[in-house]
């Protein structure tokens, strides 16, 4: 997994969504990785995020630049960029 502290950004980012909350907000679906941070995972093409965690997983397009107002709402320690899930950490389509 990698970093993004040593890349760069695009301004616009394809992320993985849990579905809208009960009241319509944005739930974005982080993961924890193996030292225990928890993790957003970004992609930089909506091919990436379909070959890093799959077909059937939720997605929304967000601006770069309101990453600050998302980390404020749902904190989380790092993004990780076009990063690829291994098969059982997926979304299936009954999921």
């Amino acid at each position: 997994m990698t970093d993004t502290a040593r890349r760069p950004l695009p301004p616009m980012l394809y992320v993985p969504s849990a579905g809208p909350s009960p009241d319509g907000s944005l739930l974005l679906d982080f993961r924890r990785i193996e030292d225990g941070r928890l993790a957003l995972l970004a992609y930089t093409a909506l091919d990436r995020l379909h070959a890093g965690c799959g077909t059937h997983q939720p997605w929304a397009l967000l601006a770069t630049q309101t990453l600050d107002e998302i980390n404020a709402q749902q904190p989380y320690d790092l993004i990780l960029l076009d990063v690829s899930l291994p098969a059982e950490l997926r979304r299936t389509a009954a999921a």
